[in-house]
């Protein structure tokens, strides 16, 4: 018997939930970005009114004036978007407990029961598609399929507010024929190396040699493989399962471009002194260092390394994520940089394993460090500096931009 897979969108997230609080401008092109004079002006969600005049997610709002002079930009609220997220689970923990977020306005659904068909999957799709509507006042698109790769694909073909079932009968006229790169996780970079041996829909990739996509992608290759034929057969986590956190990271758009190394040096202590604070607030150390590159034309790249031993101190991640950059060839002004520390364990687990390196020397660093953390939190974080931050050319760049935490779905940065 086929699994019942549902995929629910929330349709134009961050844009929609705006609206609700400004319905003035609801029939109008919205656009939800930064601070354009804080060079925070990127789209990061619009409406459908702002996509019918070309505008991307992602470039930036100089551009997305340019294509729509009209457009209204409203600021981001981040416990706005979560509190509907959660609005949203809710409801869908009516169908089932097996949900499985995929990043703040996506989850996959397992509602398989004995007897169930994909016409009755349509119904809970439609079921949930009406309440939320309802309840919420925004609009989610619902794939149904046999599997989650499939059901993701669905969500995507109605949009606003539709239901796209896609049965093994299907697959051939709906799913073939996509373009490659509309397979889950399939990024620019595969997209490119797919394309240099002349595989284009995810018809080609399905009949392509698992071999040769192996050997173009590695394991990833063999998984696309996989996708492509329908046969992916992850489970649906359950919403009630605990799922220790993987990683922990920090990214930021500065002020300007940057340009010099100290500048870059300074960026990466701040999101260190950032990323350490939490760590020791949740009483964790962490083993592999990513770094994140965003180019002022919006390219970027990632890079990482495993470090001698887990840590939380921010010397430790300031020293690795400059050793990382030193390996990066930079030939663009530099306009976000971010950090993320993965493979965490609890100070204790590494304590018992003696996975503490310089044992006293580290100790003393972390105990300063704590009593940094004390003094902030009583006095506030410009009450103590150390050395680079004394220097308001380098603080220029961070101050009042924020340090944004990376978001949480399952690929790199």
């Amino acid at each position: 018997m086929d699994r019942i897979i549902l995929h629910c969108d929330l349709n134009a997230f961050y844009a929609s939930v705006e609206c609700l609080y400004r319905p003035d401008v609801a029939h109008l092109p919205v656009a939800v970005g930064g601070d354009e004079q804080m060079r925070h002006g990127i789209v990061l969600a619009k409406n459908e009114k702002a996509k019918a005049f070309g505008i991307a997610t992602g470039e930036p709002l100089w551009k997305a004036r340019e294509k729509c002079p009209g457009l209204v930009i409203l600021p981001p609220h981040s416990r706005r978007y979560l509190h509907f997220s959660q609005l949203a689970r809710n409801i869908y923990q009516r169908y089932t407990n097996r949900i499985e977020p995929f990043g703040i306005d996506e989850a996959w659904l397992d509602i398989t029961e004995k007897g169930m068909d994909m016409a009755a999957g349509r119904h809970v799709a439609d079921d949930i598609r009406g309440a939320v509507q309802r309840e919420l006042g925004v609009t989610v698109s619902v794939g149904v399929s046999f599997n989650k790769v499939f059901a993701k694909l669905g969500s995507d073909f109605k949009k606003p507010n539709g239901t796209t079932v896609i049965a093994r009968p299907d697959v051939s006229r709906l799913v073939w024929p996509l373009p490659g790169e509309r397979l889950l996780f399939v990024g620019r970079s595969a997209k490119n190396v797919l394309h240099k041996v002349g595989l284009f829909t995810i018809r080609d990739i399905a009949h392509a040699s698992p071999r040769v996509l192996k050997g173009c992608l590695g394991k990833a290759g063999e998984n696309l493989w996989r996708y492509a034929n329908g046969l992916d057969d992850s489970p649906v986590a359950m919403v009630d399962e605990t799922d220790p956190i993987k990683g922990l990271g920090n990214s930021i758009t500065t002020a300007r471009n940057l340009t010099r190394q100290e500048e870059i040096r300074f960026v990466f202590a701040h999101l260190a002194q950032s990323v350490s604070k939490r760590l020791r607030k949740q009483g964790l150390v962490g083993s592999t260092l990513q770094i994140y590159v965003r180019f002022s034309d919006l390219s970027h790249l990632e890079h990482q390394g495993q470090l001698p031993a887990p840590t939380q101190l921010e010397d430790d991640l300031t020293r690795e994520a400059w050793r990382l950059f030193q390996g990066v060839r930079v030939q663009k002004p530099i306009r976000a940089l971010g950090i993320r520390l993965t493979q965490l364990q609890s100070v204790e687990e590494a304590a018992q394993l003696s996975l503490l390196w310089n044992e006293k020397k580290r100790q003393q660093t972390a105990q300063l460090e704590q009593c940094l953390d004390q003094i902030h939190r009583r006095f506030g974080p410009e009450s103590v500096r150390k050395a680079p931050g004394l220097d308001e050319n380098l603080v220029s760049l961070v101050r009042s931009t924020g340090v944004a935490s990376l978001p949480g779905r399952p690929h790199a940065f």
